[in-house]
């Protein structure tokens, strides 16, 4: 289903080079945004304004965002000995 919201995000410009991560972008959108919004089907992702369509992309940076920071954090707390 999301992956016609990758689409829509691609032809409209919406993505940049970082964000290009298809699988993460579509697992983002689908298992995030839309569900918590309830959008679950393509066609209502087609009938979608592009204004919406920003917001959804906004909601899935901030947890690209969010989800980053956390395994960054993972990361260092791995790194650190244990005495």
């Amino acid at each position: 289903m999301s992956e016609f919201a990758y689409f829509r995000y691609m032809s409209n410009n919406m993505i940049t080079k970082e964000e290009e991560h298809k699988e993460e972008i579509i697992a983002l959108t689908e298992e995030d945004v839309l569900q918590a919004r309830g959008t679950e089907c393509d066609s209502r992702i087609s009938k979608i304004s592009e204004e919406q369509l920003k917001e959804i992309l906004e909601e899935v940076r901030q947890l690209r965002k969010k989800n980053k920071k956390s395994k960054d954090r993972e990361e260092q707390l791995d790194d650190v000995p244990i005495r």
